[in-house]
């Protein structure tokens, strides 16, 4: 193959990939926005509504929030077990390798990036569902 043919295929490769994620993206954001206007419907229709369903649905939606929260916080805390553990090898690795220079402590980078994360995952992410989002507690 010559140098024109495989400059095309790559092109039409990144093309499609680029369009591929365009697409992904653009039905994504469409999806969230549907939920997110079915939810605020509901809410509407609920607020409009007197009795023990109203409180009962907002209870629902008040319930699915906070296991969204959980979950975000969740995925915090593994990001930051994965950075640190990466962080670690990568440490070791370079120590092992380049004994008479000091390139390990670029494993410190990930190192503190996951403990970082986990900081946050475990301390403040708490904190700011206790206190409403502010990360202190009030004065």
């Amino acid at each position: 193959m010559n140098g024109s043919a495989i400059a095309l295929i790559v092109a039409a490769g990144s093309f499609s990939l680029f369009g591929f994620l365009a697409v992904t993206t653009w039905t994504d954001a469409r999806r969230r926005e549907r939920e997110a206007y079915y939810r605020s419907e509901t809410l509407k229709k609920l607020a409009e509504t007197t009795g023990a369903g109203g409180t009962t649905a907002i209870e629902l939606f008040k319930e699915q929030e906070r296991a969204a929260d959980r979950r975000r916080r969740e995925a915090m805390r593994l990001g930051g077990l994965v950075t640190f553990a990466a962080g670690v090898g990568i440490w070791v690795f370079l120590m092992n390798v380049a004994r008479d220079q000091d390139v390990q402590f670029a494993g410190l980078i990930p190192m503190l990036i996951g403990m970082a994360l986990l900081l946050y995952g475990y301390i403040l992410a708490p904190l700011q569902e206790r206190y409403g989002g502010g990360g202190a507690p009030p004065r």
